[in-house]
């Protein structure tokens, strides 16, 4: 689905009021859910990389700064993952020359090109998959799953963004209420700039865990081949707007922009569309990684073409260096021997 504009507004709107009886359902049924003692503990330590929304929020940059710094401590991390969309019925162990994202998801793709990465709806059986790979679990989402006992839990907000109007889903972009979720982890992780997702925090009614601030970085390679340059811009994100912003900041000139929902599976017609796009205005297409594992590498036609014409720009996630520091000495915590 692609997240609705009134999910953004800091008043309530008319929409969300409406919508609020159903808030109040859902919400409660998630925090009976959420408060539920864990079922299985995993053989090996589990660090979960959750969002209190949802939508995209930078998860799965956190999950692989978390990996390669677990892999800088000399440990051997694997990604778990529920596969959005993916088909497979047990646990899976993800090879990206063989699984398309339609098989396993756009995420554990991207996953997969750092560390050893499972998918599996069934996190408890996911898991114990992971645990004969490596030695730390590093879960992309779950954070809301009671099933799986998790030693960290980090939860991600995009700075600007907070919880948008503060709203329980279908009223709002959060998954349950803020104040029980904070109480779960053991720090927050703030990406980008903007003062929304503090102020919810201070709003929480608890407090706050150790908050951890960094920026999701474009490729400098790629940055420098962009700025100047004229580009189609398009996506099926969270939050595609963000996405365009980015290409904005580094000096890109957006002529064209199209958004698509979230995990968006693209088809020849949309193929051919961004193409006539791309033909009237002569600009480079461009996506991010997680769309172009989506396109994949069609045999013929407009995806193919499509995929020829296109860049995806890459980024990364930095932490600054107050950050960084108090988050490598939280994974040394959880390594320690008990």
């Amino acid at each position: 689905m692609r997240a609705p504009a009134f999910w953004q507004e800091t008043r309530p709107s008319w929409q969300a009021m409406c919508l609020w009886p159903l808030s109040l359902l859902y919400g409660a049924v998630a925090r009976v859910r959420f408060a539920k003692a864990p079922t299985s503990r995993a053989a090996v330590p589990v660090v979960c990389i959750g969002n209190p929304t949802l939508g995209g929020s930078g998860k799965t940059p956190t999950a692989i700064l978390t990996a390669r710094c677990l892999q800088a401590l000399g440990r051997r991390p694997v990604f778990l993952s529920r596969g959005y969309g993916a088909r497979v019925a047990g646990a899976l162990t993800v090879d990206p020359a063989v699984h398309t994202a339609a098989d396993v998801g756009d995420e554990p793709l991207l996953l997969a090109r750092t560390a050893p990465t499972v998918v599996s709806p069934d996190r408890v059986a996911g898991a114990a998959r992971a645990a004969t790979l490596g030695d730390v679990i590093v879960m992309d989402d779950g954070f809301q799953n009671p099933a799986l006992h998790k030693d960290l839990s980090l939860l991600v907000f995009d700075a600007g963004y907070g919880v948008g109007n503060g709203y329980v889903f279908p009223a709002g972009p959060l998954r349950l209420p803020l104040g029980p979720q904070l109480a779960r982890a053991q720090a927050v992780v703030l990406i980008g700039t903007g003062d929304r997702s503090e102020s919810a925090l201070a709003g929480a009614g608890v407090a706050a865990p150790d908050i951890l601030k960094g920026e999701l970085r474009p490729d400098p390679a790629m940055t420098a081949a962009l700025t100047g340059r004229p580009v189609l811009a398009f996506a099926g994100i969270g939050r595609p707007e963000k996405f365009f912003g980015s290409l904005e900041d580094i000096g890109a000139q957006v002529v064209e922009r199209r958004p698509f929902a979230d995990h968006h599976r693209y088809s020849e017609a949309d193929a051919r569309g961004l193409m006539a796009m791309q033909r009237r205005s002569g600009a480079i297409p461009v996506t991010t990684e997680k769309d172009l594992v989506r396109i994949g590498s069609p045999r013929g036609g407009a995806l193919k073409s499509l995929s020829e014409a296109l860049v995806a720009l890459p980024v990364s996630l930095a932490l600054d260096e107050a950050s960084a520091v108090r988050f490598q000495a939280l994974l040394e915590r959880l390594l320690a021997p008990q």
